[in-house]
């Protein structure tokens, strides 16, 4: 940033204020950012983007992520090419008064812990491995105490009681809601009744019931790791391939032979009622099938690095280890640049335009938006900034509005009362709005950096008036 503070500056910018006038605004921001966490470090260039494109583009290339604000449309068209060049993510962050916005770009984005929500336990119990079936097999329900049979693993029913249902059913896997509930019946008729004639009270039969809709589920790969495995970058690696594609098609390999159209067992199991002795023998048998599994990946990792040409120590154990663990949950994203957002050929004018019809949509603000860019990149200043022209900023704004959709080939007419408030704000930065954006940007950077949890795609509007958000990817 080669800015220095003003007082205009200091009445739209979150992190400076009076004491600054005169001074760099970066150094100025960069002291107030570093005092939110001693631990962080930070650095400042005092030189603006636009001479740092044109000197020294190289020096983008060095960071994992770049986050941008406060740019003019061609700075900001400008480093975009030069970071799609690098393939270093870009988050762009702008606040306008109550409305806010944040656009992603990165050419693809792996995510390895999605963390997804609710996800099934990965038990293969519709296709058991033969040391589960050896140990469920050598429990046997009828010589057991009372203690013993209130305290059997949940799963360990599940399986006994599955195989009596095959049994009765010609082999089939239950799988209707039917047929699942006759499957519950069954296993309802194993609680043991006392001389009463009453069910005993036993926990874990009653997990098992509970249980059968989420761990009876049939063991395939998930349409989004299929994707990953049909992309040409899994199927035809090179020596320039990342260590995700390459831990991606070790897994593709392994599912088409060893794996037997299965991913590589996730190994854990979920807490259930159950004696420590026989918890813990379950868990160890599903830990040990998915270490076997995980060795096997690793062979292949290793034939494919060799093929390449790259050091076997390129991709540790623990990558690979994790990958294993992970692959029912991989995520590819792939997003636009904004070059290819901002030209009128190959801007996504449908989806625009289905948005636009829709009264309450915010994304007439990011129509606003573009349009302020637009007159700032023309005037120099935002739309507004000086109080007796609003009015007058006002109707340009709305004349640049108004062909900025005509090159789109929309023809919806937009609120014009979103960009009188628009320019209304003169560019600034409420306080709140921008601490609301900036802890959303800071936890998108988390997720593009770490490659973990899926990053949104790509592009947020932030209504601040009524505490609405959009997201559409443009």
């Amino acid at each position: 940033d080669g800015e220095k503070v003003t007082r205009e500056l200091v009445g739209k910018n979150f992190f400076l204020h009076d004491d600054w006038l005169g001074k760099s605004r970066a150094e100025c921001a960069t002291a107030l950012l570093l005092e939110l966490n001693g631990d962080v470090k930070g650095n400042y260039v005092d030189e603006t983007v636009e001479r740092m494109l044109q000197n020294r583009p190289d020096f983008f290339k060095s960071f994992s992520c770049v986050i941008a604000t406060d740019l003019n449309e061609e700075s900001l068209l400008n480093l975009d090419q030069v970071l799609w060049k690098y393939q270093v993510p870009l988050v762009v962050v702008r606040a306008c008064g109550m409305i806010g916005y944040i656009r992603l770009v990165f050419a693809e984005h792996p995510v390895v812990e999605s963390h997804p929500e609710n996800a099934h336990p990965d038990l293969r119990l519709d296709r058991p491995f033969p040391e589960l079936v050896q140990h469920v097999d050598s429990l046997d329900l009828t010589s057991m105490t009372k203690q013993e049979h209130g305290h059997t693993p949940f799963l360990v029913l599940l399986l006994k009681y599955l195989n009596q249902y095959k049994d009765s059913h010609d082999g089939t896997f239950p799988k209707t809601y039917k047929e699942k509930t006759a499957l519950k019946g069954l296993i309802k008729t194993g609680i043991l009744v006392n001389e009463n004639g009453n069910a005993e009270d036993e926990e874990n039969f009653d997990e098992a019931i509970r249980n059968v809709n989420s761990c009876l589920n049939e063991t395939k790969v998930p349409s989004d790791v299929e994707a990953i495995f049909s992309d040409p970058a899994c199927r035809n690696l090179t020596n320039q391939s990342s260590t995700f594609w390459i831990l991606a098609r070790a897994i593709k390999d392994f599912v088409a032979n060893e794996g037997a159209g299965a991913l590589p067992l996730r190994g854990s199991i979920p807490d259930m009622t159950a004696d420590s002795k026989r918890y813990i023998k379950l868990q160890q048998i599903y830990q040990s099938k998915a270490s076997e599994h995980v060795a096997r990946v690793k062979q292949r990792v290793s034939r494919l690095l060799d093929e390449l040409g790259k050091p076997r120590e390129s991709i540790s154990d623990e990558d690979i280890k994790l990958f294993c663990k992970n692959a029912f949950f991989l995520r590819l994203l792939r997003s636009r640049s904004l070059g290819e957002e901002y030209a009128s050929a190959s801007a996504k004018a449908g989806d625009i335009e289905m948005h636009l019809g829709n009264e309450d949509s915010e994304l007439v603000f990011y129509v606003a938006l573009r349009a302020s860019d637009r007159f700032r990149m023309k005037e120099g200043r935002y739309p507004g900034e000086s109080q007796d022209s609003v009015g007058k900023d006002s109707d340009e704004v709305k004349e640049i509005a108004s062909l900025f959709i005509k090159d789109l080939g929309i023809e919806t007419r937009i609120k014009t009362d979103c960009i009188d408030e628009m320019c209304r704000y003169g560019g600034c930065e409420l306080h709140t709005v921008a601490a609301f954006l900036g802890g959303v940007a800071a936890q998108e950077v988390i997720k593009l950096v770490t490659h973990q949890f899926v990053p949104f795609t790509n592009t947020l509007i932030f209504n601040a008036m009524k505490g609405t958000s959009l997201t559409i990817e443009l």
